[in-house]
């Protein structure tokens, strides 16, 4: 029987292919996006985290098992970590000041896919918010792993591209499919469905996010 991330992934590959490809990440592997791109994703990635653990912390109440509120439980510690990592190093290193960071709401498309899953993980199942959150684990790492792979030594941003390549985060992401798999196996048709929605979403919302940096995206009014 194929797993429920096998499908996933095949179902929405044409969609991951894109969002790899996409502007933003090519001219970032290559060291010639424009700083002020990197920071509106930075800023954006700041604020999209702190939404991130908060769904990761209401995933880890619904756990099934103890040992799945451990593990999402900490999952939200750690972004929690690297957002904090961000104002501490990144944002010093590109010029971004605390001030400029508090002054800087969350875009439209952060705004949306945050939104998006805290109400999933809020509103749904264990199993349909897991799934929600699948995409910015998954895509996230694959991506990395091809700016990584593609980056250009030189490459003024060598120092962020770098943290694509960690392992801990590669095993965290396992740790995650596997979860989700297990949990999946144990779900009606009805939920699989529900499933496959919510990861859709999110892997569209994914391709969203970087876009809306590339653009330097504001609210309109």
């Amino acid at each position: 029987m194929t797993r429920f991330s096998e499908y996933a992934w095949q179902a929405n590959l044409p969609l991951f292919e894109k969002t790899r490809d996409m502007p933003f990440n090519r001219e970032l592997a290559e060291g010639s996006l424009p700083e002020e791109k990197f920071r509106h994703y930075m800023i954006q990635d700041a604020h999209y985290l702190e939404g991130f653990a908060r769904g990761l912390s209401l995933v880890a109440a619904k756990g099934w098992q103890a040992d799945d509120v451990v593990q999402f439980a900490k999952a939200a510690e750690v972004a929690i970590i690297v957002e904090r990592e961000l104002h501490a190093e990144y944002f010093e290193l590109f010029g971004v000041t605390p001030d400029q960071f508090a002054a800087t709401e969350l875009s439209p498309s952060c705004n949306h896919y945050v939104s998006f899953l805290r109400a999933t993980c809020a509103q749904e199942p264990f199993e349909v918010g897991l799934a929600a959150l699948l995409p910015c684990f998954w895509i996230y790492r694959e991506v990395g792993r091809a700016i990584h792979t593609d980056a250009h030594p030189d490459n003024p941003y060598s120092a962020w591209i770098d943290t694509y390549a960690g392992k801990d985060f590669a095993d965290a992401v396992d740790a995650v499919i596997a979860t989700l798999d297990a949990v999946a196996a144990q779900c009606s048709a009805r939920n699989i469905e529900r499933m496959h929605l919510a990861y859709r979403r999110s892997a569209q919302l994914e391709w969203m996010f970087w876009d809306s940096a590339y653009r330097l995206e504001t609210w309109p009014v």
